[in-house]
């Protein structure tokens, strides 16, 4: 089923009561989407996947047409979902940077989507309240929830690219959400975008908690969302969620598994369409049942899905759908 924003406003209020969290999940094309949101039924687990900017170009082709790009995603998405009862998703767009605005209200006002992210981070604190304010207003108004971030985060991932880390003020956070009534935070808490290993992160629980603390305490209580996820333990993950994260976005977990299990397959099937050395070219014939490309996406959709149901159960949100 295709959440829109009213009922994925109702299961992150869940998450953030029952102490669960909820796995966000890039896609770009028709397997990945399919490997996610079949993990999330697998594991009656509601979820949530998420287009870039990157993403929308890709999907439309050499045109690089966003707004092309937003509609196929999202069309897929919402055909796939509606045939499953046991589990729900959402579309977010990750990463919407100032100068997407544009692109943000289109989304919303054509019932694309069920939450943005406007990524104003890397503007002066004045105008990234001010910013995330027209977002939240028009988001609003169609039912869309809004997540917006003040920090910022060392890697790179897809158009977003950062050389340095910025942590999250407390004070800061507490103001920005206040002024903007945004409905999900993004804070800077020590995960890397991109190949990062968790032993390697430095993951500040502490600061997740302090401002989950501080903004339960003015009454703005708010879900927290870890992006620079992939490379967390399965510990670092449960423990953010106990101080108060109910996101968890995941990106390039999912490119790892579908690049290692398309490798796999064709290092084992490469004479299906490649001649060995010692075989005559009259002797050869290529092989069609292993080279149909539905001989060998499957094989990575699967690995996507499997890495999905995985993650579902460290966070905690399988089995607890809404719909249940």
């Amino acid at each position: 089923m295709f959440y829109r924003g009213d009922k994925l406003r109702e299961v992150f209020l869940k998450a953030k009561k029952d102490r669960f969290g909820i796995i966000a999940s890039n896609v770009v094309f028709d397997s990945a989407i399919r490997g996610v949101i079949q993990g999330y039924e697998a594991q009656r687990s509601d979820g949530l996947l998420q287009m870039s900017s990157g993403a929308v170009k890709f999907a439309a082709g050499d045109t690089k047409d966003i707004e092309t790009g937003a509609q196929m995603i999202s069309s897929m998405i919402k055909i796939i979902s509606s045939q499953y009862k046991n589990s729900g998703v959402g579309l977010h767009i990750d990463h919407a940077t100032p100068n997407y605005f544009d692109f943000v209200v289109y989304c919303i006002e054509n019932d694309l989507v069920s939450s943005v992210m406007i990524d104003a981070s890397k503007e002066k604190f004045e105008e990234n309240i001010r910013i995330s304010q027209e977002v939240v207003k028009i988001a609003h108004k169609h039912r869309v929830l809004v997540e917006g971030e003040i920090g910022y985060i060392k890697g790179a991932e897809d158009e977003i690219v950062s050389d340095t880390q910025l942590y999250t003020s407390p004070s800061e956070a507490l103001e920005y959400v206040k002024k903007t009534s945004i409905d999900l935070f993004a804070a800077s808490v020590g995960t890397n975008h991109g190949v990062t290993k968790g032993a390697q992160i430095t993951l500040n629980l502490d600061l997740i908690k302090e401002i989950d603390d501080l903004l339960i305490a003015n009454n703005v209580e708010t879900g927290i969302v870890l992006h620079g996820a992939s490379g967390l333990t399965a510990k670092q993950q449960i423990d953010a969620i106990r101080n108060g994260v109910v996101k968890i976005n995941k990106d390039t977990r999912y490119q790892m598994e579908f690049a290692k299990t398309t490798q796999a397959y064709w290092e084992k099937e490469k004479n299906a369409i490649v001649k060995p050395d010692n075989i005559d070219e009259a002797d050869y014939t290529i092989d069609k049942s292993r080279f149909d490309p539905r001989k060998w996406l499957i094989h990575s959709e699967k690995a996507m899905q499997a890495a999905v149901e995985e993650l579902v159960q460290i966070t905690g949100s399988a089995g607890k759908s809404i719909l249940l």
